[in-house]
C-alpha cells in the first residue's frame, strides 16, 4: 500500500469516529431539541442587538463634534459651516483632500457620496401599484392649502391612501411634521397607528423610520420629522404638540363623522396646523353614515373653496386585496338588504333618519340656469331678534315637481325698510311676494315702498297641508348662495319620544326659511285640485 493510500484511509476512520460522536439532533428529547433552539435564538437576538449597538455608536460617534482642533481647523478650510464641524465632516474631507492628491480609491468613494447624497434628494414618489384604482389620479392631483375629504364605504382603501400620502409628504417636505387625529385616543394604536406603520413597511421603508408607543410616535430617522397620533378626548395634549423642528403641516382626521361637528374640527385644526410654514394638507376620511343629516354628510353637499371630496368604494380595489370571504359577504348584504349594502360598502347615505324633508339636493345653480327661469315665486317670513328675517327668491318647474332656490336675505335686528331696500335693490320686485300674514302692518310697509307684498292666506290645516306638498318635490337649493336655507332644511327634523321614535306633527322653532318656503309656494297647493 502506498503512503498516499494509508494518509486516506487514516483520515477516513477519523471521519467516521467524529460521525459517530456527533448527536443526532432528531433523536434528541424534544425538550432538549427546544432548548438547544431557543438558545440559539437567543444567540442570534443578542448578536443582532450587538450590530445593532455598534451601529448606533458609530451614528453617534459620527455625530459628534470634532475634538482635535488642527483637524477642525483643517475641515473648516474646506468651507464647512462651525455647527456642521462633526467626526463624519472629518471623514468626507480626508477621502476628500485623497482624491485631489489623485488616489482612485478615493475617487470612487467621493462619487459613491455624491450620488447618495443626489439619491436622498430626490423627490419620493408613491409607487402606483400600491394604490388602489380609484386613488391614482387624485394623488397626482393633492397639493397644498387645500382641503381633502375622503369617503366611502368598507373596502374602499382610503384609509390606506392618506397613510401613504402622510408618509410621501414626510419624506419630500423635511420641515414638515405630521398629526393624525381621532375623537378617541385608545383607538389609535390598532387604527391610525398600526395602518401608518402598515404602510411603512409595504413600501419597504422600516429601516428609515422610528416607532414608538410611549409617546405614540414615527419619527422619519434622517431628519427627526415626526407624525403624532393624539385623540380629541384629550385637547390639552393636542394644543401642547410641539415639534423639535419645522412645522405641523399635515392633520388627517380619520373616522371624521365621529367627532362632534364642524366647530369642534376647527379648534383642533387652528391648535394643530400652525407654526411658520406656508404649505399645509388637511386630510379627512369617513364611511358616510346612513344619516344624511350628519354633519359630515351635509358638509361634503356645501360647495367651498379648496375643498376636494374624493369618493370610492371596493368595487375599485384590486380583488386580491380584499379576499373571497369579503367579497361574498357583500353580494350577500346586496341580496338579502340592498339598503345597508349601499351604505355600508358603497358609501352612500341613503337614510332619512328623522328628516321631515329628505327630497332636498344641494348643488351649485348658476347664472345661466337662473336666466331661464321664468316661474319665480318669493316669500318672507318676518322676523327681529333672536328670530330671523327670512326672504327667498324661487322657481318652480311643474313639469319635473322641482323647485330651485337660488336667493336669500337672512337677517337680524333689520327694520322693514332695510330688508324692502335690500328687495329693490335687488330688482326682487318684479314677482309678488307672500308674506307671513301675522304682521299685516309689515306687509303694508312693503307695499308704500313700491313692493307687490300681501298676506299669506292661513286657515285650519294649512301648515300640514303645505309640509305635504313641499315633501312631495324635489328641493333644490344652492348652499353657497342661500348658506341658511340649506342649513334650515338639512337640519329640521321630527320630535322624538322617549323611546326615540318620531312625533307626528312638524316642530316649531329654527324654520325661519322653511316658512317662507311654504308661503312663496302656497298660490300652488291652494289651488283647486292641487295635490299633497
Amino acid at each position: 500500500m502506498s503512503r498516499r493510500s494509508i494518509q486516506k484511509d487514516l483520515a477516513r476512520q477519523k471521519s467516521n469516529a467524529n460521525l459517530r460522536k456527533a448527536p443526532n439532533l432528531n433523536e434528541r428529547p424534544e425538550a432538549e431539541f427546544k432548548a438547544l433552539s431557543a438558545k440559539g435564538g437567543r444567540a442570534s437576538q443578542e448578536a443582532r442587538r450587538r450590530r445593532k449597538t455598534l451601529a448606533e455608536l458609530a451614528m453617534a460617534m459620527g455625530d459628534a463634534k470634532i475634538s482635535n482642533e488642527l483637524t477642525k481647523k483643517a475641515v473648516a478650510e474646506l468651507g464647512i459651516e462651525e455647527e456642521e464641524l462633526t467626526n463624519n465632516a472629518a471623514v468626507v474631507a480626508s477621502v476628500y483632500r485623497s482624491a485631489l492628491r489623485g488616489s482612485m480609491s478615493a475617487v470612487d468613494k467621493w462619487e459613491n457620496l455624491t450620488e447618495q447624497v443626489k439619491a436622498d434628494n430626490k423627490e419620493y414618489f408613491l409607487p402606483a401599484y400600491q394604490l388602489g384604482k380609484a386613488f391614482v389620479d387624485i394623488n397626482r392631483a393633492v397639493e397644498p392649502n387645500k382641503e381633502y375629504v375622503f369617503k366611502g364605504g368598507r373596502g374602499s382603501l382610503k384609509s390606506s391612501y392618506v397613510g401613504f400620502k402622510v408618509v410621501e409628504l414626510i419624506k419630500n417636505n423635511p420641515q414638515m411634521n405630521a398629526c393624525v387625529v381621532r375623537k378617541v385616543s385608545n383607538t389609535l394604536k390598532d387604527s391610525v397607528y398600526a395602518q401608518i406603520k402598515w404602510c411603512i413597511l409595504q413600501l419597504d421603508l422600516e429601516d428609515q423610520f422610528k416607532f414608538t408607543t410611549s409617546p405614540m410616535e414615527i419619527i422619519y430617522k434622517k431628519t427627526g420629522q415626526t407624525i403624532y397620533f393624539r385623540g380629541a378626548d384629550d385637547p390639552a395634549k393636542l394644543k401642547s404638540i410641539k415639534p423639535a423642528m419645522g412645522y405641523i403641516g399635515i392633520l388627517w382626521f380619520e373616522e371624521v363623522d365621529q367627532f362632534k361637528g364642524d366647530e369642534e374640527l376647527r379648534n383642533i385644526q387652528q391648535s394643530v396646523l400652525r407654526g411658520a410654514g406656508n404649505a399645509f394638507y388637511l386630510f379627512k376620511s369617513y364611511n358616510p353614515p346612513k344619516s344624511r343629516s350628519n354633519f359630515m354628510n351635509k358638509y361634503v353637499l356645501t360647495p367651498k373653496e379648496n375643498l376636494v371630496v374624493h369618493s370610492s368604494n371596493y368595487l375599485e380595489s384590486p380583488v386580491e386585496w380584499l379576499g373571497e370571504f369579503f367579497l361574498s359577504e357583500a353580494e350577500h348584504l346586496k341580496e338579502v338588504q340592498p339598503d345597508a349594502y349601499e351604505n355600508e360598502y358603497m358609501g352612500v347615505a341613503n337614510g332619512a333618519g328623522g328628516l321631515v324633508f329628505d327630497n332636498v339636493e344641494g348643488r351649485t345653480i348658476t347664472d345661466a340656469e337662473i336666466a331661464t327661469f321664468d316661474r319665480i315665486h318669493q316669500g318672507v317670513d318676518w322676523g327681529w331678534y333672536p328670530d330671523q328675517y327670512a326672504f327667498l327668491r324661487m322657481h318652480y318647474d311643474a313639469a319635473r315637481e322641482t323647485i330651485y332656490i337660488f336667493d336669500e336675505n337672512y337677517v337680524n335686528k333689520q327694520s322693514n325698510e332695510q330688508t324692502g331696500k335690500w328687495i329693490l335693490d335687488h330688482g326682487y320686485a318684479d314677482y309678488p311676494i307672500i308674506c307671513d300674514s301675522a304682521e299685516p302692518k309689515s306687509v303694508n310697509d312693503y307695499m308704500d315702498l313700491g313692493i307687490p307684498a300681501r298676506g299669506a292666506v292661513k286657515g285650519a290645516g294649512s301648515v300640514e297641508y303645505g309640509f305635504k306638498w313641499l315633501q312631495r318635490r324635489k328641493i333644490i337649493v344652492d348652499p353657497v348662495r342661500c348658506p341658511n336655507t340649506y342649513r334650515e332644511l338639512m337640519d329640521y327634523e321630527y320630535e322624538k319620544d322617549k323611546e326615540g321614535n318620531d312625533i307626528s306633527g312638524y316642530p316649531d322653532g329654527n324654520d325661519h326659511a322653511i316658512s317662507a318656503l311654504r308661503y312663496a309656494m302656497e298660490p300652488l297647493f291652494n289651488r283647486r285640485g292641487a295635490s299633497a
